[in-house]
C-alpha cells in the first residue's frame, strides 16, 4: 500500500484516478482548492486537504500525481495569472515535496504544448507551434515551463514522469466544463443548437477517461530512466469537430441542429497523438471507441442534468 498524493483530485480526471487507486488498496490524499473540482467527487475513503498547491505543503508520500490546474480554456482563461502560478509555483512545490521524501512524481502535461501543430500526428519530439502572447498562452506556456521544471529536477535525481494528455472525456466531467464533448452532449440532450466554432473541419482525438487513467498508472509504474521524457497519452482516432457534433446528436436522439460561430484565437486546427512511446514503453493503448465512450458519457450527463432539475424543483 503506497501513500499517494493526488493534486487536483476533486476534478474530472483526478477523481477518476483516485477511485482506481483506492480500488487497488492505496492510501490516498487529495489536495485540491476546489476552484474547479467538487467536494462530492472525493470518495470517503480518501482524505481531502482543501488547499492551494501554490502554498507549500509537507507530508511523507511515496507517489505524487500532480494534476492540479484548470484544463478547460473557459476556466483557465478566467484567471490567467493563477493558471501560470499553478503551473510554475505549484509544480515547484510538488517537485520539492518529491525531492524531500524520495517520492515519484507524475506531472499531467497536455497536448496544448504542441500549440497549433504543423506536424500530425504529433510525436513527443515535436517542439510545437505555440503563441506565447495570446489568450491560451497562460496554459500552453505554463505547461511547457512546468515540463522544463520536471526535466531540471530529474537531473537532480527526482523520479519524474510527464504525461502529455490529449482530449479526455467521460463520467465525472462537469456539464459546464466548456470543452467540445460536454458542450455537444449537454446541448444535444437539451435539444439546443450544437455550437461549432469555425467550419468544424478542425480535428480532435477523444480519449475515454478509463483509458487515460490506465495510461497514467502504467506510466507511474513503468521502470526505466528514459521515462523522464514526455509520453503522449491519447486516442489516435482522429475526428473532425463536426463529426463529433453529429455523433452527439445521433447518440442523444436529439432534434438539435448545428450552429457555426467564429473560431477563437489560437484554437488548434488539428489534434492527433503519436502514441508509439506509450505502446513501446508502457504496453498501453486506448481500447474504448468514441461511440461507446460518448454513449456512457451521455448517460452520465443525462443523470446529472435530471438530478439538478429535480433538486431545483424541490427548492
Amino acid at each position: 500500500m503506497a501513500r499517494i498524493l493526488v493534486t487536483g483530485g476533486a476534478g474530472f480526471v483526478g477523481s477518476n484516478l483516485v477511485l482506481r487507486l483506492l480500488a487497488t488498496g492505496h492510501q490516498v490524499t487529495v489536495l485540491d482548492d476546489l476552484s474547479t473540482g467538487f467536494k462530492h467527487n472525493v470518495p470517503e475513503q480518501a482524505r481531502l486537504v482543501q488547499a492551494d498547491v501554490n502554498f507549500a505543503w509537507d507530508e511523507p508520500v511515496d507517489q505524487i500525481f500532480h494534476l492540479a490546474c484548470a484544463a478547460s480554456p473557459e476556466k483557465y482563461q478566467k484567471d490567467p495569472l493563477q493558471t501560470l502560478r499553478t503551473n510554475y509555483v505549484g509544480t515547484t512545490n510538488m517537485l520539492e515535496l518529491a525531492k524531500r521524501h524520495g517520492a515519484s512524481l507524475l506531472f499531467s502535461s497536455t497536448s496544448e504544448v504542441y500549440g497549433d501543430p504543423n506536424v500530425s500526428p504529433q510525436p513527443e519530439t515535436y517542439w510545437g507551434n505555440v503563441n506565447s502572447f495570446g489568450p491560451r498562452s497562460c496554459y500552453d506556456e505554463g505547461k511547457r515551463v512546468a515540463e522544463a521544471l520536471c526535466y531540471s529536477y530529474a537531473q537532480q535525481g527526482v523520479r519524474v514522469r510527464i504525461a502529455r494528455i490529449f482530449n479526455t472525456y467521460g463520467p465525472r466531467m462537469a456539464p459546464d466544463d466548456g470543452r467540445v464533448v460536454s458542450n455537444f452532449l449537454v446541448q444535444a440532450l437539451r435539444g439546443l443548437p450544437i455550437t461549432i466554432y469555425g467550419d468544424g473541419s478542425q480535428t480532435r482525438s477523444l480519449c475515454y477517461v478509463d483509458d487515460l487513467v490506465a495510461g497514467l498508472l502504467a506510466l507511474m509504474a513503468a521502470p526505466g530512466s528514459n521515462l523522464e521524457h514526455p509520453v503522449n497519452l491519447g486516442n489516435p482516432c482522429e475526428m473532425t469537430v463536426k463529426q463529433i457534433g453529429e455523433l452527439a446528436i445521433r447518440l442523444c436522439g436529439s432534434p438539435s441542429t448545428i450552429s457555426y460561430h467564429p473560431l477563437p484565437q489560437d484554437d488548434p486546427l488539428q489534434r492527433c497523438p503519436d502514441i508509439s512511446r506509450a505502446k513501446t514503453w508502457l504496453g498501453w493503448q486506448p481500447s474504448v471507441t468514441p461511440e461507446v465512450g460518448l454513449s456512457q458519457t451521455r448517460d452520465y450527463f443525462k443523470q446529472t442534468l435530471e438530478s439538478k432539475e429535480a433538486a431545483g424543483h424541490k427548492q
